[in-house]
């Protein structure tokens, strides 16, 4: 667009369980907005938004893609996200930049296990909604059916705002029902022209009982529009501006519904997009931190300061480094200076450009509210953007520890530095995806979320970095930690290089659920802050290798209870020193146990199998945790190791004839029985046992 103006601007994500046609509802939007001339398919591997090699095989999104369009004079940056568990961190980090989010439910499935993810995403983030209920041709939609589901499982208030005509095979139109209005889509434009008709009869109870839903939910908003309800003097203007607060408030949920691959309900989503989802000046201002710690609030104008978030960072093979901004506050030009928080340099951002999938457009500037990605050499996902006279911090976001690793070498000894830069490539753009190194066996282990990610990871690894790989077999990321509270004394004295360092502290470790806690219970409240400091950071650099195999540390609350001052030579070195030390005595005598990463499994079957996937998942070390009947089949949600899960789907396949599906994704890291970590020991060549 031209002439920029921040409250036309709407930073959407379109979000969703696999094969809810998120990707198709997306393609449509670009194709009646003009920004594409034909509409890609995803089944055939032509989805414009789905650009990676591996998306175009598999069919799902992988990473989330980013592209802007235009629809009645409103800008609209669209971020595709993945419906894939294993890809669940480009939700994430896609989440911590949007305005507001187009949830897409399949009218078969309803609100599936990665729906209900995301969901809850959104709803951590504050990210106001409207839902579009897609795939109404299919047998078995059922447009009402997925409604309750998201007031059961959702915890939403839906608010139907158009109407399905018919459904399955006589899915015909739809009705808009603050126009009053039958839709009729015409199939030889693609859906680009379509009629408004009279309201058939048998839909007026419908229709009337939805209308009356929609005024009195607008109503409840604003006194003056309650007494208009009443006296039935209500406008459709006055509701349209009152259903854009309550949606922007979370207060409800307007739902749509259409077929986005019969090109049908896909106008009146994008005109739900501009009028109910909200513009970047209509949030709150978001806060920073200075470098005293202090907060403060940052407008979202561009008047103020600028401040930008990095949110994804892509090495591109023709122009390098990419870091995809949102841009909070103010105004930055191609080839000026920015500050980066984290690192404390200042970097030329070059190549200002506006993405479209994997092409993208030149920028000259880029100002408050706006989504772009700029050449950046230095830059990770999460840091801050300023100019360095305006430094500060905003929150970073936050992704899951990978729960599977494997090993992987390069085919040819000469790849093995191309090996480590694809590597480190990766990592820079998957905050998700972790390498490390195997201490007994040197080898290089990849760690991620899931097979499939680690199985993608290694297919970029030979196609896009050219490197011939070979991997080992998908292993379980456990954890260690201890099961009683223990207490530990480190006592560092010594020369180095001719300078003595002192440092003494005395911690507690107690067992908690999750994380690594550090707390001062110090008496002494003049002890130096930073020997405090330093003794946090021995014990922080102690959690990377636990005592009985080597795993990481988690789920422990550490306590500073003592630390004594030498008169000449305490240290910050003294007392990191002495920090671990004290750590890896309360490792040692706090009965040290492995945990393990625990899943989330939702099965959908027939009925007719309940009984033998019900004992398949007791025999694999998991709970049932709730069934539900739906129509024919039942929805089973589960919790089981991950370990006990590597083949469940040829599994599943064999108890089923075939005929049910599942999804898994990581719940929780939890202590494992005694008998079950001996074993594991063993299996590995350690002697001695957990607690």
């Amino acid at each position: 667009m031209g002439n920029y103006q921040v409250d036309r601007v709407r930073n959407i994500g379109i979000m969703a369980h696999i094969d809810a046609g998120k990707t198709t509802a997306t393609e449509r939007i670009l194709f009646y907005s003009g920004r594409l001339h034909r509409m890609g398919d995803v089944d055939h591997g032509t989805a414009v938004m789905d650009w990676m090699p591996q998306e175009k095989e598999r069919g799902i999104t992988i990473q989330s893609a980013a592209t802007t369009c235009t629809w009645k004079d409103h800008q609209i940056n669209i971020i595709d996200t993945p419906g894939h568990v294993d890809f669940t961190a480009e939700v994430e980090r896609s989440l911590r930049v949007l305005d507001g989010a187009v949830a897409v439910f399949c009218a078969v499935g309803g609100v599936e296990p990665q729906s209900e993810t995301v969901w809850h995403q959104a709803d951590r983030y504050g990210v106001p909604r409207i839902a579009f209920v897609n795939k109404m041709d299919r047998q078995g939609a059922d447009f009402n059916r997925t409604l309750e589901m998201m007031r059961d499982m959702l915890g939403a208030r839906p608010l139907p705002v158009v109407l399905p005509i018919g459904s399955a095979g006589g899915f015909s139109g739809i009705i808009d029902v603050i126009a009053g209005r039958a839709v009729h889509f015409d199939e030889t434009s693609f859906g680009a022209v379509f009629t408004l008709d009279e309201i058939p009869q048998e839909y007026a109870g419908r229709y009337a009982e939805a209308r009356d839903a929609i005024w009195e939910a607008a109503a409840m908003l604003e006194e003056s529009a309650m007494e208009e309800f009443f006296e039935g003097s209500l406008d459709p203007v006055k509701v349209r501006r009152l259903l854009r607060r309550g949606t922007i408030n979370g207060d409800f949920i307007p739902v749509l519904c259409g077929a986005a691959l019969k090109n049908i309900g896909i106008q009146q989503l994008m005109d739900a997009i501009v009028d109910w989802l909200p513009s970047p000046s209509e949030l709150p201002p978001i806060t920073g931190h200075l470098k005293d710690g202090s907060s403060v609030e940052v407008a979202r104008s561009v008047s103020d300061p600028f401040a930008a978030l990095v949110f994804k960072v892509q090495c591109d093979p023709h122009l390098g480094r990419l870091a995809f901004i949102r841009v909070y506050s103010g105004k930055v030009e191609d080839g000026q200076h920015v500050f980066n928080n984290r690192t404390g340099n200042r970097e030329r951002l070059t190549r200002l450009v506006r993405m479209h999938a994997n092409k993208r457009t030149h920028l000259d500037f880029v100002m408050a509210g706006d989504i772009a990605a700029a050449g950046l050499k230095d830059v990770a996902t999460g840091d801050t953007l300023t100019f360095q006279e305006n430094p500060l911090v905003l929150e970073s976001i936050d992704f899951p520890d990978p729960v599977m690793q494997m090993a992987i070498e390069p085919m040819s000894t000469s790849d093995e530095k191309s090996l480590e830069q694809a590597l480190a490539e990766l990592t820079s753009e998957d905050p998700s995806f972790r390498v490390g190194v195997d201490d007994e066996s040197g080898q290089t282990l990849i760690m991620g979320m899931g097979e499939l990610h680690l199985e993608i990871i290694a297919s970029r690894i030979q196609r896009e970095k050219g490197v011939e790989v070979r991997t080992g077999r998908p292993q379980v990321s456990y954890r260690e930690s201890i099961s009683v509270a223990a207490e530990g004394e480190g006592d560092f004295s010594r020369s180095i290089q001719g300078r003595g360092h002192y440092g003494h502290a005395r911690i507690r470790a107690v067992p908690v659920d999750s994380g690594i806690e550090f707390v001062n219970l110090l008496d002494d409240r003049d002890f130096p802050d930073h020997f405090v400091e330093a003794v946090q950071r021995g014990v922080m650099g102690s959690v990377g290798a636990g005592p009985l195999a080597g795993y990481p540390v988690d789920g422990i609350r550490v306590e500073l209870l003592e630390a004594r001052l030498h008169e000449t030579d305490s240290s910050d070195t003294g007392y990191a020193y002495a920090g671990a030390m004290a750590f890896r005595e309360c490792l040692g005598s706090g009965r040290p146990v492995l945990k393990e990463p625990v899943m989330r499994l939702d099965i959908i079957c027939p009925s007719d199998y309940v009984g033998e996937v019900i004992g398949d998942v007791n025999a694999r070390r998991g709970s049932v945790l709730r069934m539900d009947t739906r129509g024919e089949v039942q929805a089973i949600r589960a919790r089981v190791p991950l370990a006990e899960l590597f083949g469940y789907s040829s599994a599943l396949r064999s108890l089923t004839q075939g005929r049910a599906g599942f999804s898994m994704q990581f719940s929780a890291y939890a202590r494992m029985a005694e008998n079950i970590t001996r074993g594991i020991l063993e299996q590995m060549g350690i002697a001695g046992s957990s607690a």
